[in-house]
């Protein structure tokens, strides 16, 4: 089985939510607590958790070091489990982007936006779902399973999407909460 966490709280989490990205933000006070809430939840699996990987964005990578802590496992950096590529909106509040660049906005928001929508100057969901689907394949590969992925809200949506016949069109139905654990077989990953 691979675990994929979301990383705990930044501050550009909260609201009013701005559009994250790649930017590297760290862990606020409550990302770290929420981290240490993680790494009690995984000691107490069975089996244990036999290789911890994680997005080299520092909120990640805190996370799965506060993790690994706990478990005595080292986070293997895996740069394909980052968040989406936001581009031109990375750093800007989603109010801003939808003031400024209201008929992109709205493109992205629709029902079946992610379906051809590219953020301007970065990359579109199904680009990020292919390499998160690639590190999610090399984890499984390694063999040391169950595996625990440390990435990103977006990263994990765009995996749960492929569970949906709407495929990434589903993308905006779902919540995954700072440090939220979601469960694949490796099977799900053909």
């Amino acid at each position: 089985m691979l675990l994929l966490a979301r990383h705990g709280e930044t501050d550009d989490n909260v609201a009013p939510l701005r559009f994250q990205g790649q930017r590297d933000t760290p862990l606020n006070d409550r990302g770290r607590a929420q981290a240490r809430e993680l790494a009690e939840r995984v000691a107490g699996l069975d089996p244990p958790i036999a290789s911890l990987w994680c997005s080299d964005l520092s909120r990640a990578r805190e996370t799965a070091e506060i993790v690994g802590a706990r478990i005595g496992l080292e986070p293997r950096l895996d740069a394909r489990l980052r968040e989406g590529w936001r581009g031109e909106w990375e750093g800007f509040l989603f109010d801003e982007i939808a003031a400024r660049d209201p008929e992109r906005y709205a493109a992205w928001r629709a029902p079946d936006a992610e379906i051809g929508f590219r953020f301007p100057g970065g990359e579109s969901l199904a680009e990020q779902q292919a390499r998160v689907l690639a590190a999610m394949g090399d984890a499984a590969e390694a063999g040391e399973l169950p595996a625990l992925l440390v990435c990103h809200g977006g990263s994990i949506r765009t995996m749960l999407c492929r569970r949906d016949p709407r495929g990434l069109a589903a993308f905006h139905t779902f919540d995954v909460p700072n440090v939220a654990l979601v469960p694949f077989e490796p099977e799900e990953l053909r």
